[in-house]
């Protein structure tokens, strides 16, 4: 075999190589979460396939953040997630010692990368805050009437104190 013909074949598995290591890969998109000087990656918690048919679980990805009251969380995401709507939703304790829920807005696709989580009270204390990449239509829930946001893919924040 020539010189020539095995530097191609040469370079041709290692392309085909590259290729696949590409299109295989199973990594999925991590978050980054901010507060103060710290900050945080993490993957997702639970994730599925965009027909929400294939799901994997992962219950040690949570980031364990200090969050002290009064400071705002900046979330960071990647295209991967941002190319879909995706949402924050969290759940803060006021000074009166009262769990509230709470929602962002849904980001359409392609909107933005980052959200800056700021609560209303200054003495809010932060609980936890989940990035929902969100996979099928809105639904009515029937008890409520508020719309239900199917997530495909969750990234867990916990706050520390």
């Amino acid at each position: 075999m020539s010189r020539t013909r095995r530097s191609l074949l040469a370079a041709l598995a290692l392309t085909a190589t590259l290729a696949s290591a590409g299109c295989g890969s199973d990594a999925k998109p991590q978050v980054t979460w901010t507060a103060g000087q710290a900050t945080q990656t993490i993957g997702p918690a639970q994730y599925c396939d965009v027909k929400m048919k294939n799901c994997s679980n992962d219950d040690a990805a949570q980031a364990r953040l200090a969050v002290p009251a009064g400071t705002p969380l900046e979330v960071s995401v990647p295209e991967e997630i941002s190319d879909a709507p995706w949402s924050v939703v969290f759940s803060y304790t006021g000074p009166d010692g009262q769990r509230t829920d709470g929602r962002s807005p849904v980001f359409a696709p392609k909107a933005q990368t980052s959200y800056t989580l700021t609560l209303p009270d200054a003495g809010d204390v932060l609980g936890t805050a989940q990035v929902q990449l969100l996979g099928a239509a809105p639904v009515a829930n029937p008890d409520t009437g508020e719309l239900d946001y199917p997530a495909r893919a969750t990234w867990v924040l916990v706050a520390q104190h």
